[in-house]
């Protein structure tokens, strides 16, 4: 079902995103996170300490840009790939190039499309150092992650805006919150918040 769900958005919406939305749609859990292996499918459900609560927080923006943009991105992405793997013959995807080799072949690469490709494998190492966080109740590290992983959104994938910016900015002054980021397609929309539980509250 989530891949039909996909294909409709990316066939007949024309709008060619991934599979996360469609896939904890079906599978997420009430108090955990499921981390998702987009290629193979495989997943696991991560315990969400009670330490902590996840606080969404809407800009109340609405920009248009966001699938065109995507599709932009993703066609960036491609564009990395492809160059990347006529050095590197066992690249498939982003996913498969270690942010060494990125560094090593980085002029073979337009300088956005460097950035690009930036975001998506330090963010794949960030995901999963953020699915270890979890399992070891590590929710400093885990928050820590989520403000690395916005400033790589900001800055190498270029999909935030100024009141995103804001937000996460005015969220990480407040005493008790522990990571702050965009999330969803950009250029608006919302950010998720990681605020420390207090006792009684």
């Amino acid at each position: 079902m989530a891949k039909l769900c996909r294909k409709a958005e990316n066939e007949f919406v024309g709008a060619r995103v991934g599979i996360m939305d469609q896939f904890i749609s079906l599978f997420g859990e009430t108090d955990k996170a499921l981390l998702l292996d987009c290629r193979s499918l495989q997943f696991r459900l991560l315990p969400l300490s009670s330490d902590a609560q996840l606080v969404i927080c809407n800009t109340m923006v609405k920009h248009a840009l966001a699938s065109s943009a995507y599709n932009e991105r993703r066609m960036q992405c491609e564009e990395g790939v492809e160059r990347l793997s006529s050095v590197l013959p066992n690249v498939k995807a982003l996913r498969d190039v270690t942010p060494t080799q990125l560094e090593q072949h980085k002029d073979l690469l337009r300088e956005v499309v460097y950035r690009r490709c930036r975001h998506i494998i330090t963010e794949n190492e960030r995901v999963l150092a953020a699915g270890e966080a979890l399992e070891q109740s590590d929710l400093d590290r885990f928050g820590e992650l989520m403000n690395q992983s916005h400033e790589s959104l900001r800055d190498d994938f270029e999909v935030s805006c100024e009141e995103l910016d804001l937000m996460v900015n005015l969220a990480r002054g407040i005493d008790g919150v522990l990571g702050a980021r965009m999330t969803g397609g950009g250029f608006g929309g919302c950010t998720v918040n990681l605020v420390a539980r207090r006792e009684g509250g």
